[in-house]
């Protein structure tokens, strides 16, 4: 929900043309689905990184369970799989790059001007981080070690975990646990 809430808010502060012409629904599938493939049972049923599996399992649920459009489910899909495709080089639909801008904001804290500080507490009062910085980087860590290959070494296979792990702008509200 938090990467709901920082998409939500990005796109409308930082993108307000692009904005009224996304789908929330889409927006929300995208969110709430987008690290579905670093569940443990997710990773170990497969040698795909997990975006690429959380991508495929999104697809499936949305089409074929949820009964949605194939447009939908093949957007939430390529979101998903591209999520951690961070670079300058190359396009990506505004679905994605909306969902990389708010998930690096929630893991790393990038980009903090994104986001309004009184609104970053709103946000992260109302959906509590509870440990998620240690949480994702352990996930982060197990699949790296399952799988060398995994598509997250392109962030850095210690950069990356340690960004998420020792992230300073949420590590007042990684404590809190009410």
């Amino acid at each position: 929900m938090r990467v709901f809430h920082w998409a939500t808010i990005i796109a409308r502060q930082q993108f307000p043309t692009h904005a009224s012409s996304l789908s929330p629904s889409t927006l929300a599938l995208t969110c709430l689905l987008h690290d579905i493939g670093t569940t443990p049972a997710a990773r170990a049923s497969t040698q795909l990184s997990f975006e690429f599996q959380g991508g495929f399992i999104a697809l499936q649920l949305i089409q074929h369970q949820l009964g949605g459009a194939q447009s939908q489910a093949e957007a939430v899909a390529e979101a998903i799989i591209r999520h951690q495709d961070q670079g300058t080089v190359g396009t990506i639909t505004f679905l994605g790059q909306l969902i990389q801008l708010a998930t690096v904001y929630d893991n790393m804290s990038e980009r903090p001007y994104l986001v309004h500080p009184q609104t970053r507490e709103q946000v992260v009062t109302k959906f509590k981080r509870c440990g998620w910085s240690r949480c994702f980087s352990k996930s982060l860590r197990a699949e790296l070690e399952e799988k060398p290959w995994a598509h997250t070494t392109h962030l850095g296979s210690e950069k990356f975990p340690n960004g998420v792990r020792f992230n300073k702008l949420m590590e007042e509200y990684d404590a809190w646990t009410e």
